[in-house]
């Protein structure tokens, strides 16, 4: 992967003087991640034909189709996935449909399949040529192809000649108050830095002002700053208009935001930034269930509160994906560890149940309840935004695991393999080596794996969740020794010099924990959700709770996994059932339990779930 100074990470180039994390080139992980992840390298990334998504830009879209969206989509995953696996023969397809996307462009540089009429307009032409120029330059960054840079400029230069200072407005076309085609904003900033030509940077100011400035714009910086939570943006009170005047679409916005923390980063705009942070934090608070999912019907809409109901199409993979992805760019951009428990959280249980177990497909909605399904075929391709979307979770993930600020170099989320990062301070590239069964197990060590001694500080996440954290460094040949103020939701600092087999040992808390909303419970242990499934066959999934049941300290425990559709199962005692004065139900029931995203994975009735138990009620006059 060709470097020109900064490290282009997930669709966003990180500065390494400003932070750093590590790339697809530092890092190699083993395990059931591993396993998880490579069957989705195998069977969806290696398995789908780029070519299909690519001879979309001969043909005519009907008005309102999105075709082109997917080629560049599969892009962001598979031009990383084929230099992680060193796959030669899946480098080749890719080049050759950058070939056939090229030679589709026409003289105007414009590059897409909307009738001439209604080009820039209408429908999603813009968000297709965005997705474009990020699939162009992807290719770009790691083959060091000149020609998909300079269709990528070319397609960018065809976009500024309409929209500007004294033209079009950006944020009037399409719907969702202008969000798709907004988001541009991160791959012109990514070409501006890859070519420094000033023009881009220009039309990025533009593109900002764009997304805050005017009454019909989505007011991204002033409503975040005004204390306006994302499920309560602009709509028109009128509903038949709400896909055109809200700004409450999940996936779009959360992508204007990813361009926003980059014109930060370039700019430091303050501003923006502040903006970036105080909306994901409240996405986080009122939107994000405990499954680490959001939306309904793709939009915000205070999911937090509302997640032990049912509502349509919940917690798309779109909106988790991208979830993930702007959690690990505010990781980098601020270094505050509550990003990294968003994206475990996220990872661990909503982003791992919407994936098939052998890695084929991506499921389109994700509930707290029921049961797995495919999602529908989209724009006359056998396919949905959500399978084209959902491999770049796992880049997220591995591009989280390390990161480094003139701080320090911390070390993010917990996997068994290698990472290394450029530690901003001294331009030093420094390497760990973890082995760990995590989160199934709750143990972790970690060795510094470098030849020369480096003296650095080494910040360990200790988790939100991890009340008692045990930590202990050991030098090769040494005695273990304590390391004491290990803290929930935060860092735990190491500093010291390293030598090559210096280890840190981690034992995490994993005391089952319960959660009460709405009259129902749920319940985790360490950094995974747990669920009923149908398939232990013990109990009603439905049963409820006695209302004096333990829930907020719970009696669960961890079991032997029996069966490999199981990552990990757990054993629970609970006072069971509404008629507790009956002789058989004065004694706790045994329910059966396995982590959230196993649940379901049989993708059939047979494998039907649930998270929240109801409890039972009393009567409030009583």
């Amino acid at each position: 992967m060709k470097m020109t100074g900064k490290l282009f990470l997930g669709g966003i180039a990180v500065a390494v003087q400003v932070g750093a994390a590590n790339t697809m080139d530092d890092v190699r992980i083993y395990g059931p991640v591993a396993d998880r992840m490579n069957a989705c390298i195998a069977n969806h990334v290696c398995a789908t034909d780029p070519m299909y998504f690519a001879r979309e830009f001969r043909y005519p879209a009907e008005p309102g189709a999105w075709q082109t969206e997917f080629w560049g989509k599969y892009m962001l995953s598979a031009v990383p996935f084929a230099y992680y696996a060193h796959d030669e023969a899946l480098k080749a397809k890719i080049a050759a449909s950058v070939k056939e996307v090229i030679s589709n462009q026409e003289a105007d540089g414009y590059i897409g399949n909307y009738p001439k009429d209604l080009r820039a307009a209408g429908g999603w032409d813009l968000w297709g040529n965005k997705y474009t120029m990020l699939g162009l330059m992807t290719w770009h960054e790691y083959s060091g192809d000149t020609a998909a840079l300079a269709a990528a400029e070319r397609l960018a230069r065809y976009v500024m000649g309409i929209f500007g200072p004294g033209k079009r407005n950006l944020n009037e076309t399409g719907c969702w108050r202008g969000l798709p085609s907004c988001s541009m904003l991160e791959v012109i900033l990514k070409i501006y830095e890859r070519t420094g030509n000033k023009d881009y940077l220009e039309f990025a100011r533009y593109i900002v002002a764009q997304l805050d400035e005017g009454e019909r714009s989505p007011q991204l910086i002033r409503s975040a700053l005004a204390g306006v939570l994302p499920g309560e943006r602009v709509t028109d009170p009128d509903p038949k208009r709400f896909w055109l005047l809200s700004s409450r679409k999940s996936y779009e916005m959360m992508s204007c935001y990813q361009g926003l923390l980059a014109w930060a980063r370039i700019t430091g705009d303050k501003r923006a930034l502040e903006a970036c942070v105080k909306t994901g934090t409240d996405i986080a608070a009122t939107e994000v269930n405990i499954a680490g999912g959001a939306s309904c019907h793709e939009n915000w809409y205070g999911g937090t509160a509302k997640q032990t109901d049912t509502y349509i199409y919940e917690n798309e993979t779109c909106v988790v994906t991208t979830w993930l992805r702007l959690c690990r760019e505010l990781l980098v951009a601020t270094s505050d560890p509550k990003w990294a428990d968003e994206i475990e959280k996220t990872f661990y249980n909503a982003y791992l149940a919407s994936q098939r177990p052998d890695g084929s497909h991506f499921v389109q909605y994700t509930s707290l309840s029921g049961r797995r399904h495919l999602g529908e075929d989209h724009s006359r391709l056998h396919t949905n935004c959500c399978n084209a979307n959902g491999p770049r979770g796992y880049l997220a993930f591995l591009t989280a695991l390390l990161t480094a600020d003139q701080d320090a170099v911390m070390m993010n989320l917990y996997a068994s393999g290698t990472a290394s990062v450029t530690w901003p301070k001294t331009g030093e590239k420094i390497s760990l080596e973890t082995y760990t069964l995590y989160p199934k197990m709750d143990t972790a060590s970690i060795r510094y794996r470098e030849r020369e001694p480096k003296r650095f500080k080494l910040k360990l996440r200790i988790p939100s969740w991890s009340v008692a954290t045990h930590v202990t460094v050991k030098s090769v040949g040494g005695q273990p020794q304590a390391v004491d103020g290990a803290k929930a939701g935060s860092y735990l600092a190491i500093d010291r010099e390293w030598k090559c087999g210096d280890q840190v040992d981690v034992r995490f808390d994993f005391t089952p924990a319960g959660h009460r909303l709405n009259g129902c419970a749920a319940f985790t242990v360490g950094p995974l959700l747990l669920a009923r499934d149908a398939r232990f066959g013990r109990g009603d999934i439905s049963e409820v709770l006695a209302r004096w049941a333990n829930v907020d300290k719970p009696q669960i425990f961890r079991t032997r996994t029996q069966d490999d559709c199981f990552y990990a199962t757990f054993m629970g005692l609970f006072m069971t059932g509404v008629h507790t004065k009956n002789a058989g139900e004065k004694y706790p029931s045994v329910i059966d339990f396995c982590d959230y995203a196993s649940a379901g994975n049989t993708w059939g009735d047979d494998s039907s779930f649930r998270v929240w138990l109801p409890i039972e009620k009393t009567p409030e006059s009583l």
